[in-house]
């Protein structure tokens, strides 16, 4: 009897106080890199999923099927004495209430991720330095992920996540190392963060708890009602575009939503999406011919 009761207590704390928060595939593509031995690529992947999947990011307490699904992608550009040019896409996404679906909330592809790495090297997170790049790439989009999640269940429930890795972005300025800086494209780490706090950009967070907590959470039992609160968040990412035309986190929107839309609105019930359409029209363009596919 004692050892049942020891095992159930040990089930519910690997299950429950000392789950972490993500549950993350991490792949490291090296298929440009012939001047070094890939073990050292499979190496970082295995220890970038550690990393990721075995901090503690919060604390907040995780069951296993509460952990969020995320990936990170990382292809491999260069690599010369240990110092390794890379790029990152980072997707997340969110179960839907009553659903088998998965909702997709992030989709970023960040170009400037360079680093240095050995083999072997043990990676640590400390939220008050900046120790390596490596770390502070992958701890910042960590937390922009939890971030984004928490919003998605509640109004501006990812502001302290933000605000660490906003922290992250303040250390890691002065490195001089591309992605960080206020100076460089207004499409990297600073600006992603400074948006995300900003209350120019309150839309686009408010968008994320209507668009999925009052949207597509409720859309098992009235699909129609969903479909028009989906259509009035997304409408209303025009109060951004009209101060902020094709801003940053308006196109990571977009990134990561564009093929859902399409399919949310192109079945039935109908409703009326002219306005809808015209306005997904100006708020991504780049994404006109999905927009055609919708079907009124």
């Amino acid at each position: 009897m004692r050892s049942l009761v020891i095992f159930l207590f040990t089930l519910l704390l690997s299950s429950t106080v000392f789950a972490q928060e993500l549950n993350c595939t991490v792949n490291v593509n090296y298929d440009k890199i012939t001047n070094v031995s890939p073990q050292i690529f499979k190496t970082l992947q295995k220890s970038l999923s550690d990393f990721v999947n075995k901090t503690v990011w919060t604390e907040q307490s995780y069951k296993q099927d509460e952990k969020i699904n995320c990936s990170m992608f990382i292809t491999i550009n260069s690599f010369e004495s240990n110092q390794i040019s890379a790029s990152i896409q980072v997707q997340s996404s969110r179960p839907i209430y009553n659903s088998s679906y998965s909702s997709p909330i992030i989709n970023i592809n960040d170009k400037d991720f360079n680093f240095s790495y050995v083999e072997y090297e043990n990676l640590t997170f400390n939220p008050n330095s900046y120790d390596s790049n490596l770390t502070a790439v992958i701890a910042f989009y960590t937390y922009i992920i939890i971030g984004a999640d928490y919003d998605s269940f509640s109004l501006d429930g990812g502001t302290p996540y933000y605000q660490i890795a906003q922290n992250i972005v303040n250390l890691a300025s002065a490195s001089g190392v591309a992605g960080w800086s206020q100076s460089e494209k207004n499409q990297n780490r600073y600006y992603l963060i400074t948006d995300l706090l900003s209350p120019t950009f309150e839309p686009y967070r408010t968008v994320l708890y209507q668009y999925h907590f009052k949207g597509l959470d409720v859309m098992a039992d009235e699909v129609k009602k969903s479909k028009e609160i989906i259509k009035k968040a997304i409408n209303s990412l025009m109060d951004i575009q009209s101060t902020r035309p094709n801003a940053y986190l308006t196109r990571t929107f977009f990134d990561a939503k564009a093929d859902e839309i399409v399919s949310l609105f192109s079945g039935g019930p109908s409703i009326a999406i002219t306005d809808l359409v015209d306005n997904l029209n100006r708020l991504s363009p780049t994404n006109s011919i999905k927009w055609s596919q919708i079907k009124f």
